[in-house]
């Protein structure tokens, strides 16, 4: 048997329906830079799905230039992001946004979530002394970097506080598919832009090949933004390649099918290690799971699968980062405990 990855979501090419779009529409003549047809009906339909019908909407290539375009845009030289320790721009984005002037004030949490208390830690800390960077941004992945999913009480305290301290909300939505489809959030589309200042759309990691959308809905951060776009190399003269995606994956429903997929893919997945003596470090929400495995069967089973082993160790046993995508099948999933079955 070939190799299966678990590591990514974002290891396989697109969507059929996805590739047939481009496909159907490979020798169109488009405008370029995102004012396309294509890209300008996908803002439409977002917009209409998640109730913001005054929104800006930008295609960009993927999440860490629109992490940083967006956040240096909305921030003056002086100002600060307070994120999450685990956060995706604090951990992974190699000081993305370090680079343009802005420091990051992290907050430890087991499962990647911020809350209310994390951020008025950080505002007491900094007290208004004009000798620190001061506070500005909250910045949130939805779905966090340990696969966990906010609440809508979650999202909606964390509004509230940043609203009583002046302070911008972002919402990364790196996952944000799988996030809307985990059990038990109670989270509908409008409710993101309902309480989020800015937040994207990922489409990487969603089926299509690359792209993710992001949506500014306070009017104060929308001003000459595609400037912003420009200068940081981030405009694509192909825009409409991510518009056409996003097209098809929001005129109807599977931008979302395919992140319920994933979801379920996970949970089989979850559901069957622990049946099999596994244990999780957090509770399967999204299409990211940290299980506990021992060292032996690790081993065994990085011969013919491929996963991260990242965190708690502890001499006999270590953590695995896996990953379910919108194309993993139960058949790959039942392979995996299979062979874990007969090392456990």
């Amino acid at each position: 048997m070939a190799m299966y990855s678990f590591q990514n979501d974002y290891s396989e090419g697109a969507h059929p329906d996805i590739l047939a779009a481009l496909q159907r529409c490979n020798l169109e003549q488009n405008i370029g830079y995102g004012l396309d047809d294509h890209s300008l009906r996908a803002a439409e339909l977002i917009k209409a799905r998640f109730g913001c019908a005054d929104a800006d909407v930008h295609f960009l290539m993927g999440g860490t230039q629109v992490n940083q375009t967006a956040i240096a845009a909305f921030l003056r030289p002086h100002q600060a992001v307070i994120s999450a320790a685990d956060g995706h721009i604090y951990v992974h984005e190699a000081g993305a946004i370090e680079a343009t002037g802005h420091k990051i004030l992290p907050v430890s949490s087991p499962d990647a979530k911020l809350t209310p208390a994390g951020i008025e830690a950080v505002l007491a800390e900094h007290g208004g002394d004009e000798h620190m960077v001061q506070p500005r941004l909250v910045y949130l992945s939805n779905a966090t970097d340990m696969g966990a999913a906010y609440t809508l009480g979650e999202l909606e305290a964390i509004a509230a506080c940043c609203r009583q301290n002046s302070l911008l909300l972002y919402l990364d939505g790196a996952r944000l598919g799988q996030a809307l489809m985990a059990d038990g959030v109670e989270m509908q589309p409008e409710d993101i832009a309902r309480l989020c200042d800015a937040f994207y759309i990922g489409g990487t990691k969603n089926g299509m090949l690359l792209g993710e959308a992001l949506v500014i809905v306070n009017d104060a951060l929308k001003a000459d933004f595609r400037y912003l776009i420009k200068q940081r190399g981030a405009m694509m003269a192909k825009g409409f390649v991510v518009g056409l995606q996003f097209e098809a994956a929001f005129a109807g429903t599977l931008y979302f099918d395919l992140a319920a997929h994933a979801n379920a893919m996970a949970a089989r997945l979850a559901e069957g290690i622990e049946n099999h003596g596994g244990r999780l470090l957090l509770p399967q929400q999204t299409n990211m799971i940290y299980p506990v495995l021992p060292l032996t069967a690790i081993a065994e089973l990085e011969k013919k699968f491929r996963f991260y082993v990242r965190g708690f160790r502890d001499g006999k046993t270590a953590s695995l980062r896996m990953v379910t995508s919108w194309v993993t099948s139960k058949e790959k999933i039942d392979t995996f405990l299979e062979r874990l079955g007969q090392l456990m």
